[in-house]
């Protein structure tokens, strides 16, 4: 998209300050989003990449058919949907050197806190990938109707992947169902 002086000066600022401020309200789950996909930072950020340029080619043509949510993790999902299947090693183990803590917590809880959000994101990303897409999106909680419009799947097919992808989480980590 060429931009000339005048108007269209005027128009990429706006886009700019619109990516900006979808950015700063989205990316935090983006990150976390990215690290659903791939075990390796290096990776991760490379899809992180992938996602911010795609979001950045699509802003323009957001007609509001949707929710900016929607619009977002839609594009979000479908980067990380091309990701794997380029990737298509089949393994996704480990988070190393994603923090995931919450700031204001003492250090014990950030300890266990990391431990936990470690077993987690390394057993979601042992879930077959509908199963993964889902529980994702519901981790973010993202209703189960805009996770549907995400996924371009019905709400009640939604339902039934998180039940199966919430069972299959339990055994992974070794609790009882």
């Amino acid at each position: 998209m060429r931009f000339q002086s005048g108007r269209g000066a005027a128009e990429r600022q706006v886009l700019e300050q619109k990516y900006a401020a979808l950015w700063s309200e989205f990316g935090p789950s983006m990150i976390r989003l990215a690290a659903s996909y791939d075990a390796l930072p290096q990776t991760q950020e490379d899809l992180l990449q992938d996602i911010r340029l795609a979001i950045w080619i699509a802003l323009p043509r957001f007609r509001g058919d949707s929710s900016l949510r929607t619009f977002v993790y839609r594009i979000a999902h479908n980067r990380g949907l091309t990701h794997v299947w380029r990737k298509r090693s089949g393994s996704f183990v480990g988070l190393e050197g994603l923090d995931l803590a919450d700031p204001k917590q003492g250090p014990e809880e950030i300890v266990i806190g990391n431990l936990d959000q470690d077993r987690l994101q390394a057993a979601i990303r042992l879930l077959p990938l509908p199963m993964m897409q889902v529980i994702t999106l519901a981790l973010e909680e993202i209703p189960h109707r805009e996770i549907a419009a995400i996924l371009g799947t019905s709400e009640g097919n939604v339902a039934v992947r998180l039940t199966r992808a919430r069972g299959l989480l339990r055994q992974k980590l070794g609790e009882s169902e």
